[in-house]
Order: C-alpha cells, then sequence, then structure tokens
C-alpha cells in the first residue's frame, strides 16, 4: 500500500502544487477550471482542489459559497464535455473503431441499461471517486437525456464539492493530510473498479461464444 501511494504522489503531487498555487493566485475561476478539467476525465484529483479552496476559505481568502458554486458549475461543465464526446464518438470509436469496438448488441444493453437505472447511476456516481470522473462517458453513449443527465449531475455533484469544501475549512493548513487520506478510498473504488471491468470480459466472452454458430 505504501509503494502505491508513494507512486500515486509521484504522479499527482506536481498536478497537485499546480493547481494549488493556480487557485492561491486566480482564486474561483480556478477551482472552476480545475473542477472543469477534472469531470472532463482528467487527472486533476477533486479532493486536492476542495481541501485547499476550504483551506482558502479558513483564511478568509475565499467564500465557502463561491467555492462550492465554482466546483458545481465546473463539475456540470466538465461532465457536459465528457457527455458530448460518448454522445458523438459512438460512432466512430465503438462502433467503427478496431481497438474500440464493441457489438451494436452491447451498444444496445447499454442504452437499455442507462434507461431503466441511468437515474441513480448518474446521481450516485457523483459522490464516488474516480467512478465520478468517467460516468459521463458511457451516459452520452447510452445517449441519456440531456436535461435528465445535467440535472443529476449537478444534484449530485453538490454532496461531493460541499463535503470536501467543509472539510477542507474545518481542517485548515492539513488539508493535504486529509487528501492522503481520502486516496485510500481511491484503493477501494479503482479495486471494485477492476473486478467489474474483469467481470465484464468474462461475461462478454460468455455471450460470444454462445453467439457462436456450432
Amino acid at each position: 500500500m505504501l509503494i502505491r501511494a508513494s507512486v500515486t504522489d509521484f504522479i499527482l503531487n506536481p498536478i497537485v502544487n499546480a493547481a494549488t498555487e493556480f487557485i492561491s493566485s486566480a482564486g474561483l475561476p480556478a477551482v472552476f477550471v480545475l473542477m472543469t478539467l477534472e469531470s472532463a476525465c482528467l487527472p486533476v484529483p477533486s479532493e486536492a482542489i476542495m481541501l485547499f479552496a476550504g483551506f482558502a476559505v479558513s483564511k478568509g481568502e475565499l467564500t465557502l459559497f463561491g467555492i462550492v458554486a465554482a466546483g458545481v458549475l465546473g463539475n456540470l461543465v466538465g461532465s457536459l464535455i465528457g457527455y458530448a464526446i460518448g454522445y458523438y464518438g459512438r460512432i466512430d470509436l465503438l462502433e467503427r473503431h478496431r481497438v474500440f469496438h464493441i457489438n451494436p448488441e452491447w451498444l444496445r444493453r447499454t442504452e437499455g441499461w442507462f434507461e431503466r437505472y441511468g437515474d441513480a447511476t448518474v446521481f450516485f456516481s457523483r459522490m464516488l471517486p474516480i467512478v465520478r470522473t468517467f460516468v459521463s462517458l458511457p451516459a452520452g453513449v447510452a445517449k441519456m437525456p440531456l436535461g435528465r443527465f445535467s440535472l443529476l449531475t449537478t444534484l449530485g455533484s453538490i454532496p461531493w464539492v460541499l463535503a470536501l469544501a467543509l472539510i477542507g475549512e474545518q481542517v485548515g493548513d492539513n488539508w493535504e493530510s486529509w487528501r492522503h487520506k481520502l486516496g485510500y478510498i481511491d484503493y477501494l473504488v479503482a479495486a471494485a473498479i477492476v473486478i467489474g471491468i474483469g467481470w465484464w470480459i468474462v461475461r462478454r466472452r460468455r455471450d460470444e461464444d454462445s453467439a457462436t454458430p456450432a
């Protein structure tokens, strides 16, 4: 675990340092831009952004309402970018591309799954590390109605952004220690994702084998 943590820090620390310097110099616009990048599937950790912004609130440099509004709005804009990538890229990247190809039957299943469970998936995924960043892509692929997607993304982002901002405000200059503590949740979510992908691959191969004529 310590080895993985050190590797993660080696990758993320330069990003976190740049992000905190950006917030220190630009304030709320920086929070908005960074949360937009995070929700657009780029490796900018929202934990660091909002915890540090909360720290700035504790020093009187920013306001709690301001950083939460900027963070939620950034989440929405970034998620719309991810949604658009999934929506407009499904034909070229999924149906035709050799590397990312998924057969039409799996696309139909994805659409059906989002029709039944899409609302809960988008809403609750916005409160989970890692997953929250990428849920926009399958929502776009499944052509989830844009208005509903936007509303659920906004509502789901509020608890996550507000919680991080409040923690950052309360812990003050210990925000970085809390970022590392919250990072262990990332490991659990990442493990669950790996297991889920493994299950999906096995399931897909079984379906393909059963569909192959004898």
